[in-house]
């Protein structure tokens, strides 16, 4: 039986996307064997991260300053705004390099089943920068599942009296897939190809 602190790593790493008790157990094994090469250094960049990390108060990317690296460059057009479900979205987009704008993290999507409304979500903030800052697109990069299309027909109807262009990408983005599992050639070609909401 293993130790009360082995038992809480476990259970803490079986909760991590993509891993389950068997792996989790595994990875513990394999970090207490290399406990000075990995499991001190993780340790300590863990609690480096915890403390330093933090929401950009403007798009809800994740950085050590706030505004985020994003938001502060002046060579991104502020006048362009992708919206995404999750930062794992954004970092997505940011891996091809094909977008030069600037972003809006909804933190997640509508979901009548997981009791997720509009309010739930950042929304009434993306209405807001809009208004504010002078936006003359939005590209709706939301997964193609039926509640992150659901989430951009609710998002271009709330922005439709405004005036602003709302696009989205281009098919090819396969049904039922998440932009953070897909290519980066993929992605470059679905952001490129954007067409109008519907």
């Amino acid at each position: 039986m293993a130790a009360g602190e082995i038992d809480r790593l476990m259970q803490l790493l079986a909760r991590v996307p993509g891993l389950g008790p068997r792996s989790a157990r595994r990875a513990v094994l394999y970090l207490m064997k290399r406990r000075d090469q990995l499991l001190l250094p993780l340790a300590q960049a863990m609690q480096a991260a915890a403390e330093a990390i933090r929401t950009c108060s403007q798009c809800g990317n994740l950085d050590t300053q706030d505004p985020c690296a994003i938001c502060r460059d002046p060579e991104r057009d502020p006048a362009t705004v992708c919206v995404v479900e999750e930062v794992g979205d954004l970092w997505a987009l940011e891996r091809t390099s094909a977008f030069k704008g600037r972003y809006h993290v909804l933190g997640g999507t509508l979901s009548a089943l997981d009791g997720r409304g509009p309010e739930q979500l950042h929304i009434d903030r993306l209405v807001g920068r809009v208004q504010e800052e002078g936006v003359h697109e939005v590209i709706l990069a939301l997964s193609a599942t039926v509640d992150g299309q659901t989430t951009a027909h609710y998002i271009a109807e709330r922005l439709q009296p405004l005036g602003v262009a709302v696009t989205r990408l281009a098919h090819g983005v396969p049904v039922g897939g998440e932009l953070d599992y897909l290519d980066d050639g993929t992605l470059t070609a679905a952001l490129r190809a954007r067409g109008p909401a519907s």
